[in-house]
């Protein structure tokens, strides 16, 4: 049996989650593949591209296999893009799945996860293994038939049996 190192995905820095019914987290989503897409309602790019394709990857596949999150990540024009904006923009674009507010930094504008994941702008496609492992980071516009094949690739492999001890997280291959 070969084993590799997983450093396991660190959680979500989130103010607050909409469109859902509690919070979620990578952790409880473990047995799933993860599509997360990073975005600002003010990104052109996320309003043209990133928003369908996350709601196209929901339509897609199916909810037991793959699980889209949202993730309000904002580190420009603050000042309009608050929760009741968000509230109203997710109402308009029918956007539904479950959407974090990137916690803002205590100094500076870029907010917490932003920068725990270095994400580089938005819109930003993380895809996380069923294991919660980050497999792919993507950031612009992410080619349809591209993204489809890194989520069905990810869908098809079968969870691994991770095992944890003090010094490091090894999965089964």
């Amino acid at each position: 049996m070969n084993a590799r190192s997983v450093q396991p995905a660190p959680e979500f820095e989130v103010a607050e989650w909409l469109s859902t019914d509690g919070p979620t987290s990578l952790a409880a989503l473990r047995g799933k593949v993860v599509a997360v897409y990073a975005f600002q309602m003010l990104c052109p790019g996320c309003v043209s591209h990133g928003i369908p394709q996350a709601k196209e990857i929901r339509r897609t596949f199916g909810r037991g296999d793959v699980e889209v999150l949202g993730l309000h990540t904002v580190f420009e024009h603050h000042a309009v893009m608050g929760r009741a904006a968000l509230q109203a923009f997710i109402h308009e674009y029918r956007i539904d799945f479950p959407v974090g507010i990137d916690r803002p930094a205590p100094k500076g504008p870029i907010p917490l996860t932003m920068t725990r994941y270095s994400m580089q702008g938005t819109p930003t496609l993380l895809l996380f293994d069923r294991n919660g492992v980050l497999r792919h980071q993507l950031f612009g516009r992410a080619e349809d038939m591209q993204v489809g094949a890194l989520i069905a690739q990810l869908a098809a492999e079968a969870p691994a049996s991770v095992v944890c001890d003090d010094g490091a997280c090894r999965i089964g291959l």
